[in-house]
């Protein structure tokens, strides 16, 4: 009381007011409003009563939410089960929060004068609506007949934008999601911000993003506008009333507000101000960007700007990564030049300084001995006599390093090896040098010792820059090229000294050993080789020769183990050991005939790059330096060494050059069995020559080398140790020393005419060109036979008869001519019959080739070469340099992007009822078929280099995973290329990064299909599959009204999953009204909203399957028997065609 006292009476009147406003709150919240319908005209109570009618209101969104939770889940976020039920989902929060603004509602209370909740739509009039929306129904403005209107009921509530009431002592519960309550009377125009459906008899607030002001008549059109309904019929007191629907887009653009303006409520529409942009649907105008132009009323920005902006920066930033990679490589490849250049300057002075020196030093040892010799004759002549004999001889050099022979010819040489004093060879040791010399037929090879004897490095001397490993390197080459100076005649007692020298690296030892060994061909069971003996030892060089079709690459493949399709039969010793010849894979040499070398790279790099993953890992840098020094030195590639080898587009070194860099392939990598095909072929008497004797230098280290030479000349013909002579169908005329050939075939009267290249005519003669001889007892038929019944071997059946004529009767050369075909009785089989017998061959081929691919055998080689790491590291670093050296391809790719995407995104406008699905659709075709042709390049062009670098033992995987690796780059920078065209020209609601993030995960999934296609199928074949299934998946992607086997296929297709994840991007950010037209394109498409991370997911797991199916097919397809293939293939023509003749 006393503190009332104190108030003053306007400041208690004031508080009195305020306690019964809070009163009345309450006692509104717990009664009907019909019981204050005489307040809502007092301003001061219509706030609360307009919080009371709100609060109801998002009660009824809640439980509208939860009761059309199961079909609308698809398209509204963050539906979950664990959300409490007092929280508003975002979207439907979105949608009608009005919490902002109450106008529209507090507008509505006055006009109804309370009775707004008795005309609100309850639950199960709301879940009617919206069933009838989702369920199907042919047109939102016509329900299905319900309880209040129906065929014998129709009110004027039922008419669109009109509502009606209920009963006055009916109470409503809005929550209510079962019955629909009887609202018949009171119909009257449906309130502002409301919308009242055609068939019911309620009102439903309009979404935020919505327009519903109430209609006016057009009585020119008679239509309610801006709505499209007309007035009935028959009801002249009936006027235009509210909204009258709320659906997708197309059904109900006239509900939406417009573009160019924005509502911030639903009642109120505002134009858009200049430097802002307002979309179709906009509760609020949005600020252009900076650099954007924008007018005023626009409905969007344009940013092309930015488009111009990223492609100008993206290429600033590609032409510096390219440029300054190629600079920083060029500028290392130049100093090392020039290291390497002193280097070989210094060694070079160097030798010849040592040589000067020796010189010098010998010409004062022989003025010395000369001068003793004078003062000694003036004492005595006994005196003199003996003091001669002690002087020194010239040829006894002290610096001349002492012999320690590790070679064995059948007795031992370290027995004969004397003290380093005496430097003059024992009798018995020459002795043997001159009858190996004379009879080199019974000399079984040089047996070099295989301990490890690695030139050693300085002692006390760390080398670790460029410059001190090719002083190194250099030094070493000069003291090598001093001794083959010394041993220049390469008489076979130079050789053994040469060889024998601690300076000569020793390597392990291959002897090779074939019994009776035949190639039976499976499609065709013709013998590609038969009943070949022999042996190839190391230290030796054997030239194989013979006509075409005598199975001399056969041989090669038989000996290399990679025979494909044959039928082997005999046995093949290494060591004399029957063991797999893939034991010893890492080191054994394959040179094919074709040059097999990468043309974007260069002579030194291509070298460089075998020696590194090929050569033990216990070599030290300085060593492996020295390899490639030796071979590039040997080989006569010094001018050349940094050039580009050159591809048939772009010219480089010549073909005699490039003939070269692909037997120094083989020679970096130090092999002990070196096999070559045809090395010779299209190289000049001069460079051929140089490369026997780059060979002549590997075999005195013990290398056992074989090869094809085609009709080399005379004195390339004297190079060689060992010949093996094939007839055609592999039989074998003559396996010996070359300098024992002639004897041979002299003795059946084959004589050498003059000026005849020995080869040359008895290649000839087993072509059947030339006649033997007048005086010869042979011809070319019995040749084979011959050889078997001189070397006493086994004598195939079917050639015994003629082998025991030739044997016992004079006649030989009638008897032989009658030969034994051994299909000459076969039975002709039919279509069908060959048919399936091509089909079991070619099944048999696969299995060998998936057989020898996977063929996992004990290494025996000794040899520990890199890591799949390591090799990995080197196989990036190699392809990247391929890469900034194809930069101009990489540039058209980018610049093919750039215009598709500027086609596209001009073509292509967004559409605000399927979300820019049509304009998505032509990215995925256009970024899938560009990709996939771009990264068909990565394996298409490099399936011969894989197959021959495979085949030798480098890593499978550490290839693949460095292409791979590499693309990434394309990967990354590709969707940037595409979007900054497309995004900024279509200008769509989704962000730059949601569409860079699919865009990146699809260039990633369509690269590994590439990958796949590249390695499975030939170039073309592999090009026009990429094209189909560009095409063709999408097509099955976007089928909607499919049958279940198409949207099952459709579930197994990447578009599908690249198109909804773009959808999906584009639709959320759709809200408020477009919440029915998203709802209704996602179920249109079977898309859902929360299948982002999902779609995200699926198009990586599909990348990572189809790279695992790239990766196992480039395992099993691996032609390994490659170079024979061509020669089996050649076979069956010319059997076909002899047949047809």
């Amino acid at each position: 009381m006393r503190f009332s006292q104190k108030l003053k009476p306007e400041r208690l009147y004031f508080v009195v007011i305020i306690t019964v406003l809070l009163s009345l709150v309450q006692c509104v919240r717990c009664q009907d409003l019909n019981d204050y319908s005489g307040s809502v005209n007092n301003s001061a109570v219509l706030p609360f009563i307009t919080e009371l009618v709100y609060a109801r209101l998002s009660n009824l969104t809640t439980s509208l939410t939860r009761d059309i939770g199961d079909q609308s889940s698809f398209c509204v976020e963050n539906q979950s089960v664990f959300l409490s039920p007092n929280v508003l989902e975002a979207d439907w929060n979105r949608a009608f929060n009005f919490s902002n603004n109450l106008d529209f509602l507090s507008s509505c209370i006055q006009k109804t004068q309370g009775d707004i909740t008795r005309r609100l739509c309850t639950a199960a009039e709301a879940k009617f609506y919206f069933n009838s929306l989702f369920g199907g129904a042919e047109s939102a403005n016509y329900l299905r007949p319900n309880k209040n209107c129906n065929l014998s009921s129709w009110l004027s509530g039922c008419e669109p934008g009109w509502a009606c009431s209920v009963g006055p002592n009916e109470q409503v519960d809005l929550r209510n999601a079962k019955d629909i309550p009887e609202r018949t009377l009171d119909c009257e125009a449906c309130c502002e911000g409301f919308f009242c459906p055609h068939g019911i008899t309620c009102m439903i607030p309009c979404p935020l993003g919505s327009y519903c002001p109430l209609a006016r008549l057009n009585k020119t059109t008679g239509a309610c506008e801006p709505y499209r309904y007309h007035l009935p019929q028959g009801r002249p007191n009936h006027t235009c009333g509210g909204a009258n629907i709320w659906a997708d887009v197309a059904t109900s653009s006239e509900v939406f507000c417009a573009e160019r303006s924005y509502c911030p409520t639903t009642t109120k529409k505002i134009d858009c101000s200049s430097g802002h942009y307002c979309r179709m649907g906009s509760t609020s105008e949005n600020r252009c960007f900076k650099l954007a132009s924008c007018n005023s009323n626009t409905s969007s920005q344009d940013i092309q700007a930015y488009g111009i902006l990223l492609i100008a920066a993206l290429g600033t930033l590609l032409l510096i990564i390219y440029n300054c990679s190629d600079q920083v490589l060029t500028t290392r490849e130049r100093r090392l030049a020039k290291s390497r250049e002193a280097a070989a300057q210094s060694a070079r002075e160097t030798a010849k300084a040592q040589q000067r020196w020796k010189s010098a030093r010998g010409a004062i040892k022989k003025h010395t001995s000369g001068l003793q010799a004078q003062l000694s004759s003036t004492f005595s002549r006994r005196s003199d006599v003996t003091s001669f004999e002690k002087l020194p001889k010239p040829e006894a050099e002290d610096d001349a390093p002492p012999m320690h022979p590790t070679t064995s010819f059948g007795i031992s040489l370290c027995s004969s090896v004397q003290s380093q004093g005496n430097k003059k060879e024992p009798a018995d040791l020459m002795k043997t040098l001159r009858d190996i010399e004379n009879d080199p037929d019974h000399f079984e090879g040089l047996n070099f010792d295989t301990s490890e004897n690695r030139m050693n490095l300085p002692k006390g001397k760390h080398i670790s820059t460029d410059s001190q490993i090719f002083k190194y390197a250099y030094a070493q080459i000069e003291k090598e090229k001093a001794q083959q100076q010394e041993y220049q005649d390469l008489t076979f007692s130079g050789v053994v000294k040469m060889a024998t020298e601690n300076r000569i690296q020793k390597r392990p030892l291959i002897e090779i050993s074939f019994k009776d060994l035949t190639l039976t061909l499976k499609a065709k069971k013709k013998h590609l080789l038969r009943c070949v003996t022999g042996k190839i030892r190391p230290g030796r060089i054997t030239s194989v020769m013979g006509p075409s079709g005598a199975g001399k690459t056969t041989l090669l493949s038989a000996i290399a183990g990679k025979a494909i399709g044959c039928n082997v039969t005999g046995s093949i010793l290494i060591n004399g050991k029957h063991e797999s010849i893939h034991s010893y894979k890492k080191i054994i040499g394959f040179v094919p005939q074709d040059d097999i070398v990468h043309g974007n790279l260069t002579v030194e790099e291509n070298l460089w790059f075998s020696a590194k993953c090929r050569l033990s890992v216990d070599l030290l840098k300085p060593d492996r330096v020295l390899v490639l020094e030796r071979v590039i030195e040997s080989l006569g590639l010094q001018t050349v060494r940094n050039s580009l080898v050159g591809t048939v587009e772009k010219r480089g070194i010549s073909g005699g050059q490039r003939k070269r860099v692909n037997v120094g392939l083989e020679m970096v990598m130090e092999p002990s069995l070196l096999l070559l095909d045809e090395p010779t072929s299209g190289l000049d008497s001069a460079s051929s020559q140089q490369l026997l004797r780059a060979l002549r230098r590997e075999a005195l280290e013990g290398v056992n080398i074989c090869m094809v030479v085609h009709q080399p000349s005379y004195g390339l013909f004297k190079m060689f140790d060992d010949l093996i002579l094939l007839a055609k169908g592999g039989l074998t005329v003559y396996h010996g020393p070359v300098k024992k050939v002639e004897d041979y075939f002299a003795a059946f009267g084959i004589n050498i005419p003059d000026r005849v290249n020995p080869p040359d005519h008895y290649i000839d003669i087993l072509e059947g060109i030339v006649e033997p001889g007048k005086g010869a007892k042979v011809n070319y038929k019995v040749l084979p036979i011959r050889w078997m019944l001189h070397k006493g071997y086994k004598i195939p059946p079917d050639m015994r008869q003629t082998a025991q004529e030739i044997a016992t009767s004079s006649m030989a050369v009638e008897v032989a001519t009658e030969t034994n075909h051994d299909d000459a009785g076969a039975e002709e089989q039919s279509f069908a019959g060959e048919l399936w017998q091509d089909v079991k061959n070619n099944v048999e081929i696969q299995r060998d080739k998936i057989r020898l691919n996977f063929l996992s055998s004990q290494d025996l080689s000794k040899r520990k070469t890199p890591s799949i790491f390591k090799q990995y590291r080197y196989f990036v670093g190699r392809v990247g340099k391929q890469r900034l050296r194809e930069a101009k391809i990489q540039a058209v790719d980018y610049l093919i992007l750039l215009l598709a995407g500027a086609c596209l995104g001009s073509l292509s406008k967004g559409s605000d009822q399927n979300f820019g699905a049509t304009g998505y659709t032509y990215t995925i075709i256009a970024v899938s078929l560009l990709c996939k042709i771009a990264a068909l390049r990565s394996f298409s062009l490099d399936k011969l280099h894989y197959w021959r670098e495979s085949s030798s033992g480098t890593s499978s995987l550490a290839y693949f995973l460095a292409k791979d690796t590499i693309d990434h780059f394309n990967t990354v920078v590709k969707p940037v290329v595409y979007l900054s065209t497309f995004y900024f020209l279509t200008n769509p609601r989704s962000t730059f990064a949601d569409n860079y993030i699919v865009l990146l995960c699809l260039v990633y999934c369509v690269t590994g299909i590439a990958y796949a296609l590249a390695i499975f199928f030939e170039q073309g074949a592999a090009q026009l599959w990429s094209v189909l299934l560009s095409v063709v998946l999408t097509l099955i992607a976007t089928r909607t009204n499919a049958s279940e086997i198409v949207k099952t296929l459709a579930n197994l297709c990447y578009p599908r999953w690249a198109l909804e994840a773009f959808v999906i991007a584009t639709a959320e950010r759709y809200y408020g009204v477009w919440l029915i037209t998203r709802c209704g394109s996602l179920l249109k498409s079977g898309y859902s909203l929360h299948d982002w991370a999902l779609c995200i997911s699926v198009l990586i797991l599909i990348g990572i399957i189809s790279r695992a199916i790239a990766f196992f097919c480039m395992e099993v397809s691996t032609p390994s028997g490659l170079y024979v293939l061509d020669k089996l293939a050649r076979n069956i023509v010319v059997d076909i065609s002899t047949r047809a003749v």
